[in-house]
Formats: structure tokens, sequence, C-alpha cells
């Protein structure tokens, strides 16, 4: 990673040390409240809208909770971007790469992708807490912009290859059944990919490149690969598959 990276990495790190989750549940209209109310603070207020029926909890679906907080990681980051000197932000697409594109004088001048990706901790049967995490976090899709870097794809702001620094932000969380916001003990990590990187898939019907399950490797960015050059050598030889639409979206990049 060169100074740019590095500097997009710290200033990543720095961010994530002030972030508080603070949604506290989805709010409906209809409840058993007497309209107006008053509250103290914000604290007494969300405790009031509960007790009226007007808070619902947050999915605990993984895939739905994920999704709010990867929301609302990036609407942190792209407000703390926007008040920062020497720093531009571009938020990608819901299915794009990356979530956000950070640039500008602070960083070196170049572009740095930033993805943010959200794991529940594995828990025991017993209800205890493990070192692993539930499933493989996804770092990439294999068989597009990552096996194709040279090449502008859809949902991309440009050329994989056209980064200076590639750096996902991972959230890791236990799920509390009982709370309304659902989400506890939430644990934020800034990382090169190949750093926590397997030579696993993350799933079994999807073209993705896996992250290792340790929380542990993943604190320290201890993955299987002991190099960029490795990892990057192994995942480009994989034999993803090449889906239709796919391959009519590679055909079309390739004819200019």
């Amino acid at each position: 990673m060169d100074d740019g990276g590095a500097a997009a990495q710290e200033w990543l790190r720095e961010q994530c040390a002030e972030y508080e989750f603070d949604l506290a549940g989805v709010f409906r209209l209809n409840g058993h409240l007497s309209w107006p109310i008053t509250a103290s603070d914000a604290t007494e207020l969300a405790q009031t809208l509960a007790d009226g029926g007007h808070i619902l909890p947050l999915p605990q679906e993984p895939a739905a909770l994920a999704n709010v907080l990867e929301v609302s990681l990036v609407d942190f980051l792209s407000e703390r971007a926007d008040a920062a000197d020497g720093v531009s932000v571009l938020r990608g697409t819901e299915r794009g790469y990356p979530d956000l594109e950070l640039s500008g004088p602070r960083f070196g001048g170049g572009f740095h992708a930033v993805d943010v990706k959200v794991a529940k901790r594995k828990i025991t049967k017993t209800g205890k807490p493990t070192n692993l995490t539930q499933s493989r976090i996804t770092l990439y899709t294999g068989n597009t912009y990552f096996r194709y870097p040279q090449l502008h794809w859809p949902g991309t702001f440009r050329p994989f290859n056209d980064y200076t620094s590639h750096l996902d932000l991972i959230g890791i969380y236990t799920l509390n059944y009982i709370s309304l916001a659902r989400i506890e003990e939430l644990e934020l990590l800034v990382h090169e990919p190949w750093r926590i990187a397997s030579k696993q898939r993350s799933s079994t019907t999807r073209e993705y490149i896996g992250a290792v399950q340790h929380i542990d490797a993943l604190r320290e960015g201890r993955g299987e690969f002991s190099s960029p050059e490795a990892f990057y050598a192994f995942w480009r030889k994989y034999n993803f598959r090449i889906g239709k639409v796919v391959q009519q979206q590679l055909d079309k990049l390739l004819k200019g």
C-alpha cells in the first residue's frame, strides 16, 4: 500500500473510532400516545415512543440487518468526508462496487475504493458468542470487475485497476433478539481485502470471494495469503462461472 492508501486507511479508522450505532428501531405512525409529547433528551424520547407503541424492532434477518448497518456507516462516512478538508467522496450504487470512493489531496490525489461489509458473530446453542462470524464475509464478486480489472464494468465508477487502494470496512456485531435495535457489541475493522482473504468462496451458489471466519484473524489482518500478489494470482485463476448476463456484459466491454 502506498502513502495515499495508508492515509485513507488511517482516516477511516479514525472516523470509525467515533461511530455510534444510534438506530433505535423503526418508527410507525400508529400508536397509543396522546400528542403532543415532551422529552428532555433523545433517550427519553425514544423510550416514550417505544412505550407508546410507535417503535418497531429492526429486522433480525442477517442480510436485512446488515443492509441497515451498512447504510448507516456509509451515511456517517459521507458526512465526515464532506466536512473534512482535502477529502472528496462519491457514494456507490446499492449493488455496485465500491460503496464509497475516497479521493482528494489528503489521500495523495488517487482514488481509493471503500467497501462496507457486515457479519454477525456466531453464537453457540447455549447462547455464548464465539470467535467466528456466522458466515464468510464477501470481499469481491469474482467473475466481473475483479476478474477483468482493466474494464469499466456497470455499477462501478472506474476500472478496478484505476484504484490506488482497496479497503474494506468490516462491522462485526452480536445479535440481540430482545433489543429493538438488535445490534450490540459492534466492532469496526479496516483492512485491505487481501489481508483478510481466505481460499474459500463465501457462497456455494454465487461467484463471491470469501474472507476468513475467525474474528481474531479479521482483527489482526491475518488471512490465508502472504502478499497481495499471491492473493490476486490465486483468485484470478479461479474457475468462476460466467453466466449469460455477465458474458453479454463482458462481450460488450471487450468490443469497446
